[in-house]
């Protein structure tokens, strides 16, 4: 790799002069995990890279405030995995936490830089996504508060812009009573991108027999994580049924756009998008005390 610059900030305006210093040459680098392989294939040659490991303060912590858990930017994903905050009020971010590449990548890995890198592949966002989460960004101005649907742009693009950095991921709570699943089709190995993966989100109505509310969410079948509105909009109110179900995650169909790659064709992945989203929503209806006969 050619040589640059390495600076350390210890403050959020040291990182503002920083940009200011080098401009569109600068990137940011926390744990370096996709970054780093962005170098390596000539991708990205920055002319300086601004490291983040030495700011101290909340972007490094796991906070639970006003029905939602803030997560700080810095905060790795293995203290999020294990965080009692976490699985206490947004377990299904723990559960997929857990199934991000190797223990060796989540001791390193930052929320925000998984974030900030755009990658559709990436296992987290599809449950930020049903869960209706908000991506704090601050600039030498201020900070300002984007919806997680209108954070993703397009295959690694993100809104973040020139002069910003992502400081903090603020998750609903799950609603009281949902059951939740994170499953995701990985045909090689382990740390290796899913063919597809799914979130779900479901909560039924008082005597389990009707979808009250549900969310889902897919990675790795478009050039951004996918909500599937038509699933949801389809199933809430009707009977919790096999047959519901499978005419929901039918949708999905229409609603992802999966490139051909080393892990399957399009219309394979678009094929294993419509059973992992119903094998999702099974999951999420078993643990929401919903009954599947």
């Amino acid at each position: 790799m050619p040589e640059m610059e390495y600076v350390e900030p210890s403050s959020l305006s040291e990182v503002f002069d920083a940009f200011d210093r080098y401009g569109e040459d600068g990137r940011l680098i926390a744990g370096g995990t996709g970054l780093i392989n962005l170098m390596k294939q000539r991708l990205v040659q920055p002319a300086a890279l601004i490291a983040l490991r030495k700011l101290s303060g909340s972007l490094g912590t796991i906070t639970s405030e006003n029905g939602s858990v803030r997560l700080g930017a810095l905060v790795i994903h293995r203290q999020l995995e294990a965080s009692p905050v976490v699985k206490q009020h947004i377990p299904l971010v723990a559960e997929a936490f857990g199934h991000v590449a190797t223990i060796r990548i989540r001791n390193i890995a930052t929320i925000g830089g998984g974030l900030a890198h755009g990658d559709p592949n990436l296992d987290p966002p599809s449950t930020y996504l049903a869960l209706d989460a908000m991506v704090r960004i601050a600039s030498r101005s201020g900070s300002r508060d984007v919806p997680i649907g209108e954070f993703y742009k397009d295959y690694y693009e993100t809104a973040v812009q020139p002069g910003e950095v992502v400081t903090d991921l603020i998750v609903p709570n799950q609603p009281a009573g949902a059951g939740t699943a994170y499953i995701k089709f990985l045909p090689r190995t382990a740390d290796d991108y899913a063919t597809v993966s799914v979130a779900a989100v479901v909560t039924l109505s008082a005597d389990k027999s009707r979808f009250q509310d549900v969310r889902i969410a897919l990675g790795s079948v478009g050039s951004t994580h996918i909500r599937a509105t038509a699933a949801e909009d389809l199933l809430k109110g009707r009977q919790v049924s096999p047959a519901s179900l499978k005419s929901a995650a039918a949708t999905v169909a229409e609603a992802v756009d999966p490139l051909t790659d080393v892990r399957g064709s399009g219309d394979y992945k678009r094929d294993m998008a419509v059973v992992w989203t119903r094998r999702a929503l099974e999951q999420a209806v078993v643990k929401a005390g919903g009954k599947l006969e």
